[in-house]
């Protein structure tokens, strides 16, 4: 399975992401491809993707804890690891 978050993503991307990707809502991607299709499918949005787009990426693993979260540019989140886990903090939106 791969979930992909983004900011904003250029309109040829967004067009080949609804090949594999089910867009339930703006600029949220869910797709339960193969994990071999996965990795070529994440290394297609490095390549075309400006860090702009803000992108997050959660990749299902066979490796404890089983998933695996990736980022691109500038996200409205930050990424985190304890103790080998990696968890998404919120940014803190105050002064």
């Amino acid at each position: 399975m791969l979930v992909v978050l983004a900011n904003d993503i250029p309109p040829a991307v967004r067009g080949r992401m609804k090949l594999w990707f089910v867009e339930p809502r703006p600029n949220v991607f869910i797709s339960g491809i193969k994990d071999s299709v996965a990795d070529d499918v994440v290394e297609y949005l490095y390549k075309h993707c400006p860090t702009e787009s803000g992108l997050t990426v959660f990749q299902k693993t066979n490796k404890p804890p089983g998933y695996r979260i990736r980022g691109i540019g500038d996200t409205r989140r930050s990424l985190v690891e304890i103790c080998g886990l990696q968890l998404v903090q919120e940014k803190d939106a105050s002064p």
